[in-house]
């Protein structure tokens, strides 16, 4: 059996991850952040959730910063 017990991410959806830093940063905070549009013109969740599934390097840096901030 596969167990995630080490990995701090495991059972946290996309969505409850970058609602968390937007209530943390703000948008404009974290489109300083993370240099990535979807942050800094007329962002959004949706919008945002669309280009971070289709997009893995950005999903990274997104789950990268989310363990920083939790990590505090």
């Amino acid at each position: 059996m596969n167990t995630q017990a080490n990995n701090p991410l495991h059972g946290k959806t996309l969505e409850a991850i970058l609602t968390d830093l937007v209530a943390h940063y703000g948008w404009e905070r974290l489109g300083q952040k993370i240099r990535i549009n979807c942050f800094t013109s007329n962002p959004s969740i949706k919008s945002s959730l669309t280009f971070l599934r289709k997009t893995d390097w950005a999903r990274k840096q997104v789950e990268d910063l989310y363990l920083k901030m939790s990590s505090r």
